[in-house]
């Protein structure tokens, strides 16, 4: 089956669908709030620095400031060099090669103390790497970086990388050699996947442009005052095409006639040889009806994920962490016990792993296998988990698994996850994911009628408005509770049931 780009944009929002074998595997979407982030490079204002945490809070000209950590934070080359210098001077164990491993390495590796490198109300050019998240306010870099379609400028890096995906060894040192020859001293870029196979002239071009891109931004933060927006990323349409149009993707499909022409301007600049593989979607039905992307869509929202066996995994999210369990099910197996276990886990492995990367679930993640007893059986699963992960994009980290059953996982986390992003907590439970039992709502509409009815001797009467659902059992399994009641306040208790209520509301009045 092909495997396909599905773009559905009106100007409220869009949304992107990547397709393989038939298979939602990636979706994206973005809402026009205007706080569209990632990527974007800004003239911030550092409002606060937190020795004690090593960060700073920057403001870049929204209502939550930005959050910048050390490690984050660049220094010029030259100062950096002076530093180590004058550490030299006290220190023998410095060599000349240290030198050599900043102009070549991420300076992330040289440790520094925020204090030492920032202070209040210093102007600092940065990037947002990951957008606001909840209640926390967005991540910066100072380590800028401008991606094209086949490389990413890194000004502040002196560094060339290749992508791993190019597994080629030839072709990596050939892709290495040109940018080696044909870039500027002390700049650094990295190689995209889509760059194997280009040629020389294609790859100067975009470096050219990307530099010039870079010059403008430069400019910009002359001029600009803080906080102040100095380069914007492109639309979620063209980060596709820049992104996730790749070779293995077979072809390109948008309903949109104005965001159509643009991808087709774009890929005439960028990708020529591409042109052909995109189309106008102009079907009657939606475009997510027509390619079922709508149901996957909803599928992706439920904690209950059934495997094809008659297994099934419960994925849970909290603020710490996302816990996944694995579960039989219906599924009894045809030979022993560990053989279905081992089966039940194995077909789940596939399906975390996809599950992963359509809802876009980051940050520390536990896997509660079902137990194996044999230490080969465990192994193979890690081995398979840690295979099928492979294809995801997002950086993972995987412990392996532990006599417990349990697989310890990080995935990095950039945008928010597809139920977050797209759910809320319920108004009703307060966001608990559960409601009361019926019969505990009738007992604590029990106490609260102790409360508040003070036991008279002239009596009276006292009304109670619940549910409907609540007034059945109150009427047909409490009656003799009820009785007992009216007897200890000395008042009749009148049940009236409310279609608008919900089952958990209930109001006493006299």
């Amino acid at each position: 089956m092909p495997n396909e780009l599905i773009i559905n944009t009106r100007p409220h929002e869009t949304r992107v669908a990547l397709i393989e074998n038939g298979v939602v595997v990636e979706l994206h979407i973005e809402r026009k709030t205007g706080q569209e982030l990632n990527g974007n490079i800004y003239r911030g204002r550092v409002v606060r620095v937190l020795p004690g945490m090593q960060a700073s809070f920057v403001d870049i000209g929204f209502e939550r400031s930005a959050f910048l950590y050390v490690s984050d934070v660049h220094r010029e080359l030259s100062e950096l060099e002076q530093m180590m210098l004058r550490n030299s001077l006290n220190n023998e164990d410095h060599s000349s090669q240290d030198l050599e491993e900043v102009r070549s390495d991420p300076i992330t590796d040289i440790s520094f103390n925020i204090e030492d490198l920032l202070h209040e109300g210093q102007d600092i050019m940065v990037q947002v790497s990951k957008e606001p998240i909840g209640t926390k306010g967005a991540r910066l870099t100072s380590h800028v970086s401008i991606p094209g379609r086949h490389l990413v400028i890194m000004p502040t890096v002196n560094h060339i990388g290749v992508s791993r995906r190019i597994e080629d060894p030839d072709e990596r040192e050939r892709l290495r050699n040109i940018i080696q020859e044909i870039r500027p001293n002390s700049m650094g870029f990295i190689v995209r996947t889509v760059s194997e196979g280009t040629d020389e002239n294609k790859l100067e071009s975009e470096m050219n442009f990307l530099m010039k891109l870079w010059s403008n931004v430069q400019e910009k933060m002359a001029k600009t005052p803080a906080p102040g927006l100095l380069y914007r990323d492109l639309n979620i349409c063209l980060r596709s095409v820049r992104d996730l149009f790749t070779r293995e993707v077979d072809r390109l499909i948008i309903d949109s006639r104005e965001e159509y022409k643009n991808i087709m301007e774009f890929i005439e600049t960028f990708a020529p040889r591409l042109k052909y593989s995109v189309e106008l979607y102009e079907g009657e039905d939606p475009i997510f009806d027509t390619y079922g992307i709508e149901m996957d869509i909803s599928r992706a929202l439920e904690r209950k994920t059934w495997l094809k066996s008659g297994g099934y995994i419960v994925i849970e999210m909290t603020e710490a962490l996302t816990s996944i369990d694995v579960n039989t099910g219906s599924y009894v197996g045809k030979r022993n016990l560990e053989e279905t276990i081992l089966k039940t886990n194995l077909e789940a492995v596939k399906e975390i792993a996809y599950q992963l990367r359509l809802r876009n679930i980051g940050g520390l993640i536990v896997i509660d296998f079902i137990d194996l007893e044999k230490k080969a059986d465990r192994e193979r699963v890690f081995m398979t988990l840690k295979d099928a992960l492979s294809k995801d994009k997002s950086k993972t980290h995987i412990l392996r698994l532990s006599e417990l059953g349990l697989i310890e996982m990080t995935r990095k986390r950039t945008r928010e996850n597809l139920n977050r992003f797209l759910t809320e907590p319920c108004l009703y439970c307060e966001g608990r994911g559960s409601l009361k039992s019926k019969k505990t709502i009738c007992y604590e509409i029990f106490r609260d009628l102790e409360r508040e009815a003070i036991p008279t001797s002239e009596g009276g009467d006292i009304f109670v408005l619940v549910n409907p659902e609540i007034d059945h059992i109150l009427k047909e399994e409490e009656q003799d509770s009820i009785v007992d009641l009216e007897k200890r306040i000395n008042k009749r208790i009148i049940i009236i049931a409310r279609d608008s209520f919900h089952v958990e509301q209930y109001e006493i009045s006299t």
